[in-house]
């Protein structure tokens, strides 16, 4: 069935890449969200951070949970499980537990902090620098290492 409808997911290891790109897109478009709402000083700008916000936390927590739950599976050399996999499971950890305590912050004085405002812009920027370093530690498992990939012969015959 999912073959049908999602050829190239039906061949995935895990869940982990189909959801990770929700974050990697959502938490900088909110963070740059909140800063037009705090320039502009528009409150439907930081409406929209404020549900955007959520919307990222909520993927940054599927893409941990599937990446939790799929590490153990990932079939690389134990000096890439420790030099990049473990360093990306912390960054992106810490990458989740930031944007959860933002958007705590952001829903409790919703929709954007009026005191403390530049403490909470400077917390979205240090989120943007997190998930920056813990994605670059994914992105050189998938694109150097293969990893969470199969194997395969070349050269690749595409069929429809």
């Amino acid at each position: 069935m999912l073959e049908a409808i999602l050829p190239g997911a039906a061949h995935l290891q895990n869940f982990h890449p189909l959801v990770v790109h929700f974050p990697l897109a959502l938490l900088p478009t909110a963070v740059l969200l909140y800063l037009l709402a705090a320039l502009a000083g528009r409150d439907s700008l930081a409406w929209t951070a404020l549900w955007v916000l959520v919307l990222g936390t909520a993927g940054a927590g599927a893409a941990a949970a599937t990446g939790l739950y799929a590490v153990d599976g990932v079939m690389v050399d134990p000096t890439v499980r420790e030099r990049l996999l473990e360093v990306h499971e912390r960054w992106m950890l810490a990458t989740t537990a930031l944007a959860l305590f933002l958007t705590a912050w952001a829903l409790l004085a919703r929709p954007a902090p009026r005191r403390g405002r530049v403490l909470f812009v400077v917390g979205l920027l240090v989120l943007l620098a997190v998930l920056t370093k813990g994605a670059d530690y994914g992105g050189r498992l998938v694109y150097d290492y293969n990893a969470g990939g199969s194997a395969c012969g070349q050269p690749i015959e595409f069929t429809r």
